[in-house]
Formats: structure tokens, C-alpha cells, sequence
């Protein structure tokens, strides 16, 4: 019986068809190779190996980096839950992103993963150590470049739950039962840090625990830091924050009675046929809310539509020396962080957060934003010009998605891709990019 089992299936639309799964040797994740050159390039190993403690000892089945690299290229490949682990464990390329040791003998199934991120991950140390990777992955590329402006986009999203999660709570705002996470960005899309928190906090809770300890990073390098946030976080204590370590700022603040009146005169519409283009107008202002204990400027938009009866007005309070156009388009660009983390959500699975223990949820965030950030490095720094605005759901589906299989020779280990999007000389512009990047050592 065992033998008619493992025979070939036959299908009557074509008898000379066999088909056969050989689930040990075909991959449809081979363009997550090219990741693993970049992680190699960058350091990875080095970085679990300073930042996560392993008490197992050293009779150990599985190295340390292969559990952490196993569960962060699952999450880089769409693979959401923990059990998918059970069938990756023989997929050659899950395989082959590890050490020389599980190439034959196979990944971790699902129970040695499920405890490695809920029981060994959650210990203090190693929960700070997943900040700690994610943070000098970051650094030993800011380094390769030489910038010296920073732009910081904090911003907060939900995550919605559906058990008795630890500290999930309803949220009014949403409308629902989550956790309320703060996310901070750079420009280039890269995840700085991340912070999960209770699901009935205030959008700016805890700015401070993210956003300081950024600044002082950045200041330490010699760069001038600016920060961009929405109306949640129009705070005098934040501003203050900022104007004390020299940084500045462009964030939106809430409409009033004081406000609308400023900008009066710019409210009615112009006399004649409305023009089929939106027209806007600006005015810049000193304006002090009862609140604040100084002056500051206020850049006011207002734009008319021509089927819209009443015109938007929005309100921006800033410390920028520009025109106030200029301080407008600089704000307006605030919006792809809310882009960056609709690409962590649907690309990374980050909303995948279902276990009881808040920690071990907060250890699941930290991964996928390291996955995240994997996959974003990839992207701005190996693909060519013409596919380096693809979105990480675009590049799962068209590159890390290509079919492949391997073959065992004596000597050598070979993984035959299948030419889709992925294509030969694609590959070998993306490995040539990889291979010219100059990352300091430590």
C-alpha cells in the first residue's frame, strides 16, 4: 500500500502526463536567495549572535541564527502563521538560507518555533535584542550613505485582535478591538523602531520613548533631524521637546474658532466660473494656543474644488525657514508613511499578532518589521531603477515567488530557478548591485 502511495498520478486528459510532489526539492520561493546575499552582505549573522542570548546551551538541534532567520524570511515570503513551518521545513530554499546543518536534516517544524518565539525570544534581553538588530541593520546602511538631513514620520495604526489578547482593548477611533502600535520611518521607508502598546491609548502615547532616543542617534552623527506628524500629535510638550534639541518640525494641528478667523479673508470663493484645477491659496502666521507657553508659526492651506460647496482648510504648525508652498508639499509627503505601513500590514503579515501574552506579541511585531525592513533594503538598495518602486506585495509575487528546484551533486548544490519575472539577467544585475555595496564592518 505504502507502494502504490508514492506512485505517480495520472490524468486521463493526457496519459503520457505524470505528475509527482516532491516537496524536498521544488521551491517557489527562490528569489528569497537573493535577500540572504543582501543579509549576508549587511551582517546579520553578526548582529543575532551580539544582541540575542541563547540559555540552550551548546547541545542545540538548531543554530540560533536559523531559528531567527527562519521566522523572519517566513514572514518576508507572505508565510503569516506559525504552522505554515511545519511544511517550509523541507522547502529548499528554507533550507538553504540557513546553516550548512539544516541543509539536508531540514528546518524547524512548527512546536520548535512556536517555542523559540513565544518562550525564548520573550526573555528580557532578547526582546531588547530584536530592537537592537533591527536598529544597527539600519545604521550599517545609513553609513554607506551621506546624507545629512534626516526626516522622521511618526505615526500610530491599528491592529486588530480577535481573542482575549493581554491588553487588547476597544478603540473608538476604529471601532473595534486592537492594539495600538507607534511606528517610526525615515524618508527611505525604513522602519526605525516600534512600540506596541494597549489598544485604548492616545495616538501620540509613549512619542517620546520612540521618538527622543532617535534624534539623539541621528544628532550623534552630525545630522540635522525634522520630524513630521498629523493632528494626533500636535503637542505642546512635543513641541517643546524638539525646539530644546534644536529639531525641527512640521505637524499638522486641529481647526478652531482663532484659526478660521485668521484665514478669513482667503475663505470666499472667486468670482466667475470655478476652475476645473483646484485653487489654493496659503497664508503663514504667528498664532499661540492657550495651551502653549511661546508663539510659533502657523502655514494655512485653503483649497476650493469645483463640485465642492465649501473649500479645505488645513492647518500646519512648523519651526521650517520656507516659503509656505514649500512647508505644504514638505507635509504633504508625510502621507507615504501611512504607504509604508499598509505595505507592513499586507506584505509582512504585522498585523498577524495572536498570541495571549502581550510580550509575545511585541516579539512577533519586532520580527516583521525586521522582515519589513529586509525586504525594503532590498528593494532601494538591489533592484534596478525601472523595479525599485515596486511594492513589496508586487515583489513577493513577482520575484521572491519564482519556482525552483534543487539538485545535489557531489560537490555542489544546485538550484535550477524558473525564468518568469525573475529572469537571468535580472538576477545577475540584482547580485552585481549586491556585491558592490561597501558596508563598514561592525
Amino acid at each position: 500500500m505504502g507502494e502504490a502511495q508514492n506512485q505517480p498520478f495520472q490524468l486521463s486528459f493526457n496519459p503520457r502526463l505524470r505528475i509527482e510532489f516532491q516537496g524536498s526539492r521544488v521551491t517557489s520561493d527562490g528569489g528569497l536567495i537573493l535577500v540572504r546575499e543582501l543579509d549576508e552582505r549587511l551582517g546579520v549573522s553578526d548582529l543575532i549572535a551580539q544582541h540575542i542570548t541563547d540559555p540552550r546551551g551548546k547541545n542545540t538541534q538548531f543554530p540560533l541564527t536559523d531559528l531567527v532567520r527562519q521566522s523572519v524570511y517566513r514572514r518576508l515570503a507572505g508565510y503569516e502563521d506559525v504552522n505554515d513551518a511545519e511544511r517550509l521545513c523541507h522547502d529548499p530554499t528554507f533550507r538553504l538560507i540557513g546553516s550548512e546543518q539544516i541543509w539536508e536534516r531540514g528546518a524547524a517544524l512548527t512546536s520548535r518555533v512556536h517555542s523559540f518565539e513565544t518562550e525564548l525570544l520573550t526573555q528580557g534581553e532578547n526582546l531588547t535584542g530584536l530592537a537592537a538588530i533591527n536598529r544597527e541593520l539600519l545604521a550599517r546602511v545609513e553609513a554607506m550613505e551621506s546624507s545629512r538631513r534626516v526626516v522622521l514620520d511618526i505615526d500610530s495604526t491599528e491592529i486588530p485582535v480577535y481573542g482575549q489578547q493581554e491588553q487588547s482593548a476597544y478603540n473608538g477611533h476604529f471601532e473595534g478591538t486592537c492594539y495600538h502600535p507607534l511606528l517610526l520611518f525615515n524618508r527611505d521607508g525604513d522602519c526605525l523602531a516600534v512600540k506596541l502598546r494597549p489598544g485604548n491609548v492616545h495616538s501620540a502615547e509613549h512619542w517620546d520613548d520612540v521618538l527622543l532616543p532617535e534624534i539623539e542617534r541621528q544628532q550623534k552623527q552630525g545630522r540635522d533631524v525634522v520630524v513630521r506628524a498629523d493632528a494626533a500629535f500636535a503637542k505642546p510638550e512635543l513641541y517643546e521637546a524638539l525646539e530644546t534639541r534644536g529639531v525641527k518640525y512640521a505637524i499638522r494641528i486641529p481647526s478652531n474658532d482663532i484659526l478660521e478667523r485668521e484665514v478669513a479673508e482667503l475663505l470666499p470663493r472667486s468670482v466667475g466660473r470655478p476652475s476645473h484645477k483646484p485653487v489654493v491659496r496659503y497664508k503663514s502666521f504667528r498664532y499661540q494656543a492657550a495651551s502653549w507657553t511661546t508663539m510659533r508659526r502657523v502655514v494655512a492651506k485653503v483649497e476650493f474644488h469645483c463640485e465642492e460647496l465649501f473649500p479645505r482648510v488645513g492647518f500646519i504648525v512648523t519651526t521650517l525657514e520656507i516659503d509656505s508652498r514649500a512647508v505644504v508639499r514638505f507635509y504633504n509627503k508625510r502621507g507615504t508613511a501611512e504607504q509604508w505601513i499598509k505595505e507592513g500590514k499586507l506584505a509582512v503579515k504585522m498585523t498577524r499578532l495572536s498570541c495571549h501574552r502581550f510580550r509575545a506579541n511585541e516579539v512577533r511585531l519586532w520580527l516583521s518589521v525586521i522582515a519589513y525592513n529586509l525586504g525594503n533594503l532590498w528593494r532601494r538598495l538591489g533592484l534596478p531603477k525601472r523595479i525599485d518602486t515596486w511594492s513589496l506585495t508586487s515583489l513577493q509575487q513577482r520575484l521572491m515567488k519564482t519556482g525552483g528546484r534543487l539538485v545535489k551533486h557531489a560537490r555542489y548544490y544546485w538550484l535550477l530557478l524558473a525564468e518568469g519575472h525573475l529572469t537571468r539577467s535580472l538576477f545577475g544585475a540584482i547580485l552585481r548591485r549586491l556585491e558592490a555595496l561597501s558596508v563598514p564592518a561592525g
